[in-house]
């Protein structure tokens, strides 16, 4: 449940690209809800995630499911991104933004790597930013997802307290 002293301004959504694990997309999904997320997607899943929505609903208590619209494209460049919407990247590369000095679009789209990999390269020229997490080696991609969501909102969103 959202804290009713948290005002989100604007909006934004979360997806990975190539997941392959059902239980970190169930998390991920999950942490998106708890975050004020207007929707979550994928970019070319794995069968073994799409075939098994039970795991994913194992590791998402909250229901989100029910809360939250959830989007499957099997390319990046199938994407219906809203006009005005940034699509932002979550990835380690030398020329990325460090997450603590990155200025978050009002209307945002964040994309994260899969488990084992890093986003494609189409996905990384279609990103209107580059973040990364500044950390000595990758994160779980639900733990990723869930620093970045909680930097939006201690960034942009405000209490009313």
């Amino acid at each position: 449940m959202i804290n009713s002293n948290y005002i989100q301004r604007g909006y934004f959504s979360i997806g990975v690209e190539n997941i392959s694990k059902p239980m970190n997309l169930g998390n991920l999904i999950r942490s998106a809800h708890a975050f004020g997320a207007n929707s979550v997607f994928t970019v070319n899943p794995h069968p073994r995630v799409t075939e098994n929505q039970n795991r994913i609903k194992k590791s998402d208590t909250s229901k989100s499911d029910i809360h939250l619209p959830y989007f499957e494209w099997q390319k990046i460049d199938k994407i219906n991104i809203p006009k005005g919407c940034k699509l932002v990247g979550i990835e380690i590369t030398d020329d990325a933004d460090n997450l603590p000095n990155f200025v978050h679009p009002i209307q945002a789209m964040y994309i994260l790597g899969p488990e084992k990999g890093s986003l494609s390269d189409e996905t990384l020229k279609k990103s209107d930013y580059i973040i990364k997490i500044p950390t000595k080696f990758s994160l779980n991609v639900a733990i990723a997802g869930a620093i970045v969501m909680y930097d939006r909102i201690k960034t942009i969103g405000k209490t009313t307290r």
